[in-house]
């Protein structure tokens, strides 16, 4: 399985000739999704959710599914008949040849102020590769193994005590840092010695464009 970072929190995997691609969003690539044979998005915040970008890879393969929350669906599905599905927690599908496991109900708590939305996550069985575990906003621990978790570092909803302690609490094999538009290049070390010192398991960082094979 080879795992491929775009910008912020949007990752593509491909396996057997076929490409999974999640939240790609308007902090991604215009043509994040473009290629995808199938889409999943984990809730509607528009760095995650751009339906420019699900439009631009949905034509692009007339072949292509989305997977996505009931919020979510709603404002594409009319868009796309037939071609947009409805999941949440405790739900399991198969998309581009991948196993999926949906995770988590809620977005993380932003400020008490401001209501919470629906956050679904996502963990693709990637067969020899392991299992890669996209939680979208939120600190979900799904109740499998995680191979390589896909780690939200720099969001307005977290700090970094937390994330080191999400790290410890799922166990993965590795982690590989997502959600980091907003991580300027001078705290990159920063957060990097202190997630890789304490976080307990292999703390990994791709460049947009960047891959890696699992």
């Amino acid at each position: 399985m080879k795992l491929t970072k775009k910008s912020h929190s949007c990752v593509r995997l491909q396996k057997d000739g076929q490409t999974l691609v999640i939240d790609p969003g308007g902090f991604s690539e215009e043509d994040a999704a473009v290629g995808a044979d199938a889409i999943l998005v984990t809730h509607e915040h528009p760095d995650h959710f751009n339906e420019e970008r699900l439009r631009a890879g949905m034509e692009a393969n007339p072949g292509a599914h989305i997977w996505t929350l009931k919020s979510v669906a709603e404002q594409v599905a009319a868009a796309f008949p037939g071609r947009v599905h409805t999941v949440g927690h405790g739900d399991t599908f198969t998309a581009a040849g991948f196993d999926v496991q949906v995770h988590g109900e809620l977005h993380a708590v932003i400020h008490p102020d401001i209501p919470r939305i629906t956050n679904v996550g996502y963990l693709v069985e990637g067969g020899d590769g392991g299992t890669v575990f996209h939680p979208g906003d939120a600190l979900t621990v799904p109740d499998h193994p995680v191979e390589t978790l896909m780690l939200p570092v720099m969001a307005p909803w977290n700090k970094i005590a937390e994330v080191i302690d999400y790290v410890r609490e799922v166990k993965p094999r590795r982690a590989y840092d997502i959600h980091d538009a907003l991580l300027t290049d001078l705290a990159r070390p920063i957060y990097d010695n202190q997630i890789g010192a304490l976080g307990g398991t292999e703390h990994l960082r791709l460049v947009p464009g960047g891959h890696a094979d699992l």
